[in-house]
């Protein structure tokens, strides 16, 4: 392995000045070193095609002296394929990817990565992007990192670097204060977020309160990837859960489809910030589509805290804003637990409803892993809704109603 400040040194020395990327367990040591070192520029990107993007945006500000750098899971390479085909190849911007290798063949992980962990080197080499191994030694890392640049001197093309785990060491004595999203720009609406923030729920006592109201015949909770779903089976593994692995970002999109299809039940998409972030364009849909039957509850705690707690952007702007503007029927905000009494309060108005709950950071200790596999999750879970539907939900456009901690806007 090698020492992150080495694969830094070297890459400054070559001109790679500009880093962006979504957050991977295996790439915290080198984005956690990134975004601490002033003689580099790091930028979270919402998604993996935003990194790439990003990255070329920044060769094009260089004037051709400079590099930009995208990182990502391999799991994540899908978002950048569309960039990677038809804005690197087509304008000739070259860039340094480097994708971590989930789902290595080699060594055993998570289901999700199964597949992309078989087919990242032939996927890359269908987009004509050269790759080979993340140096795994000090003694590879310069003829490494000269081959990379001049194939993209050259081919003012990308070129690619596939990162096992441990490739990157981590610091032995870390010099460097992970960014906190306290350092992002305060969002307007902070006045109505209580003074104390110290008290935030935790996510664990959130989907304590969401199990205590969804224990019926026709409710559905679907949780995101990440510690969301990981944390409700530790606390209660019922047949009407669907835990999300992988396809970030897509839980609701999945919820307004079961909702469109199923209007006799109720659907609760349970999302984080990271997660909504990086598709954030279904809130629209679901706006449009204004299903009676969806709710959409976001927790935020500002992080990315699977991968590290790298910050979010969360913590300078509105979601619940947004969720508005896309003409959600009902819109509420805060960080008590009565936010999720509020959108789960059957009176409200017709249509969908949006709860952006502030939570604590931190995760309870001996996490357990969802001993059920994803096919069983899913087969359960279509045994519980059946197949067909009782009386169909009526859905209505009326004004959204906006609150924060309870109180209209």
């Amino acid at each position: 392995m090698v020492e992150v400040s080495e694969f830094l040194d070297g890459a400054l020395t070559r001109g790679v000045s500009f880093f962006a990327g979504v957050p991977c367990s295996y790439l915290t040591p080198l984005i956690d070193a990134t975004i601490a070192r002033k003689d580099c520029q790091y930028v979270g990107a919402a998604n993996e095609g935003d990194a790439v993007a990003l990255a070329a945006g920044a060769y094009l500000g260089g004037g051709g002296q400079t590099f930009g750098l995208a990182m990502m899971q391999n799991s994540g390479l899908g978002n950048a394929v569309s960039p990677l085909a038809s804005l690197t190849s087509v304008f000739n911007l070259p860039l340094l990817l480097v994708v971590t290798l989930r789902g290595d063949p080699e060594h055993p992980d998570e289901p999700q990565h199964r597949l992309m962990g078989q087919v990242t080197q032939p996927l890359l080499e269908l987009l004509e992007i050269p790759c080979e191994p993340f140096p795994s030694s000090t003694q590879d890392l310069q003829p490494t990192l000269d081959r990379a640049r001049a194939y993209m001197t050259r081919s003012e093309r990308p070129y690619a670097l596939i990162m096992h785990k441990g490739d990157v060491a981590k610091p032995a004595n870390p010099s460097f204060k992970r960014a906190s999203p306290s350092a992002c720009r305060p969002s307007q609406r902070a006045s109505a977020w209580s003074e104390e923030i110290v008290e935030r729920p935790t996510r664990t006592q959130t989907l304590a309160r969401l199990l205590e109201c969804t224990n019926d015949a026709h409710t559905v909770v679907i949780a995101s990837t990440g510690y969301t779903g990981r944390e409700l089976y530790a606390l209660a593994d019922r047949s009407n859960h669907l835990y999300m692995v992988g396809s970030m970002g897509c839980a609701s999109s999945l919820a307004l489809g079961l909702a469109l299809t199923r209007p006799d039940l109720r659907v609760i998409v349970v999302d984080g910030d990271g997660a909504a972030l990086m598709r954030m364009g279904n809130m629209a849909t679901i706006g449009a589509e204004h299903p009676a039957n969806l709710i959409h509850l976001l927790l935020d705690n500002e992080v990315h805290e699977s991968t590290g707690a790298q910050a979010t952007v969360a913590a300078s702007m509105s979601f619940a804003q947004v969720a508005a503007a896309c003409r959600y029927a009902l819109v509420v905000e805060g960080d008590t637990l009565n936010v999720i009494d509020q959108v789960l309060d059957g009176n409200r108005p017709r249509g969908p409803r949006f709860g952006h709950l502030k939570i604590a950071r931190g995760i309870p200790t001996n996490l357990p892993r969802p001993e059920v596999t994803p096919s069983e999750v899913r087969t359960r879970l279509m045994n519980y809704v059946g197949g067909g539907c009782d009386t169909p939900m009526p859905s209505n456009c009326d004004e959204p109603v906006s609150m924060v901690a309870g109180q209209s806007l």
